[in-house]
């Protein structure tokens, strides 16, 4: 397979960056996107250029570093999966490809296609915790009880790997769909009541500090979402923020 990548390169976050056009041939279809940018990196290293810089870890769709914009959509045109998972079957021989990083101002550039979602960390120690009793006379979490849908929501939230997705496809770079995830993975267990209220404020008013847009109730998120995140988390997010600030 033959093909021509058009990728964003910059230096560091104060330069200003450029597309720049790679061709490159002798890829497989069963190559993962990711495995096809080591081609493409070996091929300029082996030439002395500077290779592309972009982010990864797992490779198995875990850890969510892989984020990429791919032809103007976050992770690609598959669905429910992650830059690593995608396959270069998806694409045509002699195809362009254009290969950006993440775009929104709370997730600055730092070389490259590499961008800082550091914010993401902030907002989860704004309020990402439940207290644990560790005197030594702990409970059993299995004796308390959860309603099994309640328990579904929250595992279903928690599938949440904070790979940014969800800013990158909305028009205001919003991050309603990754704090609410956080926030409902405990709103929705006993376990997670004791710091309800302040938790929620705080996750909230971390997000806001940090740049990001308000929802623009399009859905583009959980559609590009690579777990699938429902927007019912949105709403969920919602009600608690008024039922804490009417608390408070």
């Amino acid at each position: 397979m033959n093909l021509t990548l058009k990728i964003w390169r910059q230096k560091d976050a104060q330069s200003k960056g450029k597309i720049v056009e790679y061709p490159i041939s002798g890829i497989e279809g069963d190559m993962s996107f990711l495995e096809m940018l080591d081609v493409l990196n070996e091929e300029l290293i082996n030439k002395g250029e500077e290779p592309v810089v972009f982010d990864h870890d797992c490779r198995e769709g875990i850890c969510g570093s892989c984020s990429l914009q791919i032809n103007g959509e976050p992770h690609g045109p598959d669905r429910l999966i992650t830059t690593c998972q995608l396959h270069m079957r998806k694409f045509n021989d002699g195809d362009t490809i254009f290969i950006e990083p993440f775009r929104a101002n709370a997730f600055p550039v730092v070389k490259d296609l590499m961008v800082d979602r550091s914010a993401f960390d902030r907002i989860q120690h704004a309020g990402g915790y439940i207290s644990v009793n560790t005197s030594g006379n702990t409970i059993d979490a299995n004796a308390i009880p959860v309603n099994k849908e309640n328990a579904d929501d929250a595992f279903a939230a928690a599938t949440c790997i904070g790979c940014g997705a969800c800013v990158a496809a909305c028009k205001n770079a919003s991050a309603m769909l990754f704090t609410s995830a956080k926030v409902s993975q405990y709103a929705l267990l006993p376990q997670g009541q004791v710091e309800a209220t302040e938790r929620v404020l705080a996750m909230v008013n971390q997000m806001d500090e940090e740049g990001f847009g308000n929802c623009t109730n399009t859905g583009a998120c959980e559609i590009e979402c690579p777990k699938g995140i429902s927007l019912e988390n949105i709403a969920r997010m919602n009600r608690e923020y008024l039922k804490a600030s009417v608390k408070g």
